[in-house]
């Protein structure tokens, strides 16, 4: 009996070892409909060089890698989970107003190059300066590392 169950506890890993993590190029159209509003909405002025859905165990998820080097990062609803700007600056009307503020007054130099939802439903920013500052979902500051 442990032989038959260790058996289909083994079977089970490697189905969920081979099915995970399944990369397929997509086209921009085949984006869930919030994603390409919000490439639309705020890299318009972009190229895409990839666009591909993540099939994992717990669901999908889309990256979309633009030429200049910049990527946004989908849930499976198409909300942006990371936007990370390489070369640029995240465009600020993706940035809430609460962390816009504080970077403004800690920070009046600094842009942010990425944001990021946390699994708290917290946001964590990185700065060009080297910062990088972690907020809870209320935007209080919870973690400042250099």
């Amino acid at each position: 009996m442990k032989k038959l169950a260790f058996l289909f506890v083994g079977l089970f890993v490697m189905t969920l070892t081979v099915w995970a993590g399944n990369d397929k190029p997509i086209q921009v159209e085949e984006l869930p409909k919030a994603a390409q509003h919000f490439i639309k909405s705020h890299f318009a002025d972009q190229s895409v060089a990839m666009a591909k859905m993540e099939t994992e165990f717990w669901g999908k998820s889309y990256d979309v890698i633009f030429t200049n080097g910049d990527k946004v990062e989908f849930d499976k609803k198409g909300k942006w989970t990371n936007v990370d700007c390489k070369h640029t600056q995240v465009p600020v009307a993706i940035v809430p107003k609460d962390i816009q503020k504080y970077v403004e007054k800690h920070y009046p130099d600094a842009k942010v190059l990425q944001i990021e939802l946390t699994d708290r439903k917290g946001y964590e920013v990185d700065l060009n300066n080297g910062f990088d500052i972690e907020f809870d979902k209320r935007f209080k500051v919870v973690d400042i590392d250099r």
